[in-house]
């Protein structure tokens, strides 16, 4: 399998997009557990 100097693999380009795709939603979990815990702390639940 030959390729072009310059360009990816497919299956990199592939693992890559993966990896972006969980990182995006580990990310997005994360600010959403950081603006639920303000609201809840506004609301007056504190540890």
């Amino acid at each position: 399998m030959a390729t072009q100097p310059g360009k990816m693999p497919l299956w990199l380009r592939r693992v890559g997009w993966l990896v972006l795709i969980w990182a995006a939603s580990v990310a997005a979990l994360g600010a959403a557990a950081w603006l639920l815990r303000l609201l809840m702390a506004g609301a007056g639940f504190h540890r």
